[in-house]
């Protein structure tokens, strides 16, 4: 799912415990679950973000142009206004979009 077409909300919601872990059993790996993706979505981010800050990088000393480049301030605001990683796992989580494996638990239908 791409993070800026996310549905997320902006602001924190309250979610309902009971229906978070009925899909693995137990909340603390839901939230392990989440906090993974989260970790993804914030990297991707910040990558992209890098790499389009690293096209304004000036390597002389003149501030007048640090301090007014317009299109480096729109970028920096468009991406303070996106909603933070762990609304957009959670979202993705809720979806039902998001795919996880555990390593620990096996396949019992094959046996």
């Amino acid at each position: 799912m791409n993070y800026r077409k996310s549905k997320a909300s902006q602001n924190t919601v309250s979610r309902d415990m009971n229906e978070l872990w009925k899909e693995t059993g137990n909340i603390y790996e839901t939230v392990a679950i989440i906090g993974k993706r989260a970790n993804q979505i914030s990297s991707d981010m910040k990558h992209d973000l890098d790499k389009k800050l690293s096209e304004f990088a000036s390597y002389s000393d003149n501030l007048e142009e640090i301090f007014e480049n317009r299109e480096q301030i729109e970028i920096s605001r468009f991406y303070e206004k996106l909603p933070k990683p762990t609304l957009v796992a959670a979202k993705e989580y809720e979806d039902g979009t998001l795919y996880w494996k555990s390593p620990i638990k096996k396949d019992t239908s094959s046996e």
